[in-house]
């Protein structure tokens, strides 16, 4: 009788973190692994790697991170804002970096999908990366195939 009364109410979501380009970078990084709606353990383990050697972070915090990431990629607007905010504050070098890492993760299950290719194009477009720059990393990336 009393739950009638006092019936239990979900517990209100944590608010999302303001996207910071550390965030932002690994929500690319997951939205490019959950482009082919397929999220696998390698594609995990390979973004947590990249996280960890680029924030000098040890492994748990990256997963930690990681985590916060797949919230904010979940729930957060589309591409474009994730790419502004590293666009703006991530100098060109490190973003030809990122292009490489996305598609070390695209890799990751070691063969290609259409689907994370065509996400990983706009988002490398997105970033500012010349058309040459995104054809190294692609050439890089299914030469390791």
């Amino acid at each position: 009788m009393l739950e009638r009364l006092f019936p239990r109410r979900a517990p209100s979501p944590k608010p999302l973190p303001q996207p910071n380009p550390q965030l932002a970078l690994g929500a690319l990084l997951v939205r490019v692994a959950l482009a082919n709606r397929q999220y696998l353990a390698a594609e995990v383990a390979q973004i947590d790697k990249i996280l960890s050697a680029t924030f000098h972070l040890k492994p748990l915090e990256a997963a930690k991170l990681r985590a916060e990431c797949e919230a904010l990629e979940r729930h957060a607007p589309g591409t474009a804002e994730f790419t502004k905010i590293v666009r703006e504050e991530v100098a060109y070098d490190d973003r030809k970096a990122l292009g490489h890492a996305m598609w070390s993760v695209a890799m990751a299950d070691g063969r290609r999908d259409d689907d994370e290719e065509v996400q990983l194009l706009a988002i490398e477009t997105a970033l500012g990366l010349s058309d040459a720059d995104i054809a190294e990393a692609r050439k890089n990336a299914l030469g390791e195939l």
